[in-house]
């Protein structure tokens, strides 16, 4: 594995950095001091570009790739991994040599998808494996951490049902880091019900339910929620109306159970935050339906 020491220095400083912020990292605060590395700081990406091979690295492969908030992600189902395309230009400039080198090498790297401006979700590791010269992109699939739990080594998945299994398990944490983005961005990172303005314990939740007609990951189908709210609203103890009030289960209301519920229930009636914009706004007609399945279960 090309830089192997550089590599396993930046992976275990991405799983301190996941474990500080959650799944999303941001780029300042974060991302942007780099890892340390043979008494240097090493950029984990550049924001500039897609492609990225560190300095200090002595092999040719690139050490990440990235998308930014900006670019459209690609829906198409494929049963072993991820397009990424080549950089604009020449296919044998130095950052697509980087992509055939990591082919050639089977060396591992970090995909880095923005889910919102300034946030990114790492996956790793990731590997190139296969290069479509005339499409002018790659196939980058997920591998896995592998070993000992003090020193994993990263490898690619082998088995065609395991792999098919990765993508499909990638593919749905990045639709939802990408859906997530974009809703808590419309409630500037607040819960709709409480206020609650800490971004990591705040989801977007689906009013339609992503299998459900109408559960397109857009953020009128959105609400961005507290994790406790979150829960409440799936299942259905919470309701929000189509004139965006907040209902609670009548079962709760008439318990008493202590300051937490108490405090659940003392946003009954109340009206909730909604995004400024009117695109943003939850969409009515999937709010409408939601609350008739709350209102049959209370």
């Amino acid at each position: 594995m090309e830089d192997e020491h550089l590599r396993s220095g930046c992976f275990a400083s991405l799983d301190v950095l996941c474990a500080q912020f959650g799944e999303d990292v941001p780029y300042r605060g974060g991302l942007d001091a780099g890892f340390p590395f043979a008494g240097r700081r090493v950029p984990f990406l550049s924001p500039q570009k897609g492609i990225f091979r560190a300095a200090a690295q002595s092999g040719q492969a690139a050490l990440s790739i990235n998308t930014s908030a900006k670019s459209p992600y690609d829906d198409e189902e494929l049963p072993h991994g991820f397009f990424y395309a080549y950089r604009a230009g020449s296919p044998d400039q130095p950052d697509n040599r980087a992509l055939r080198a990591a082919l050639a090498s089977q060396t591992p790297l970090v995909y880095f998808v923005a889910t919102r401006p300034g946030w990114y979700r790492p996956l790793y590791p990731v590997y190139v494996t296969e290069d479509d010269p005339r499409a002018r992109r790659v196939l980058v699939t997920p591998g896995r951490m592998v070993g000992p739990l003090d020193e994993p080594e990263p490898a690619l998945v082998e088995d065609p049902l395991e792999r098919r299994y990765a993508v499909r398990e990638a593919r749905v944490r990045l639709h939802q880091a990408r859906f997530r983005g974009r809703v808590l961005v419309a409630y500037s990172s607040l819960c709709a019900i409480c206020r609650l303005k800490e971004v990591r314990l705040l989801d977007a939740a689906h009013i339609a339910g992503d299998l459900e007609q109408r559960g397109e990951p857009v953020i009128a189908n959105g609400l961005s929620l507290c994790s406790i709210h979150h829960r409440a609203f799936d299942q259905d103890l919470v309701g929000v109306s189509p004139d965006y009030e907040v209902r609670v289960a009548a079962r709760l209301l008439e318990k008493e159970d202590g300051p937490m519920l108490e405090l659940l229930k003392g946003f009954h009636a109340h009206p909730i935050v909604v995004p400024s914009r009117l695109a943003w706004k939850p969409d009515r007609e999937r709010l409408a339906a939601r609350f008739d399945r709350f209102l049959a279960a209370t």
